[in-house]
C-alpha cells in the first residue's frame, strides 16, 4: 500500500480532487484519506511515480519528510 503526505489537503474538496487525479492514474485503485492527518493511501499495482506526478500536477504534491 503507497502512502502520501500531503498538507494543503485541508478539506472535503481537496480530498475530492485528490481522488479525481489518483482515479486517472488507477482507476481500480483502492483509496483510504485521512483528512484529520492529511494522509492518503492507496492500493494499486501502478508505480509510486505515477501516482506522484498526478498529485503534483493537481496541485496536492505529496510531502513527506526526507528519511536520511
Amino acid at each position: 500500500m503507497l502512502r502520501f503526505h500531503i498538507p494543503n489537503m485541508t478539506c472535503g474538496g481537496c480530498a475530492k480532487t485528490v481522488t479525481t487525479a489518483l482515479l486517472s492514474i488507477d482507476p481500480q485503485a483502492r483509496i483510504e484519506i485521512e483528512l484529520p492527518t492529511r494522509e492518503v493511501r492507496v492500493e494499486s499495482s501502478v508505480d509510486e511515480r505515477a501516482f506522484l506526478s498526478a498529485l503534483g500536477e493537481a496541485g496536492y504534491p505529496d510531502q513527506r519528510p526526507i528519511l536520511k
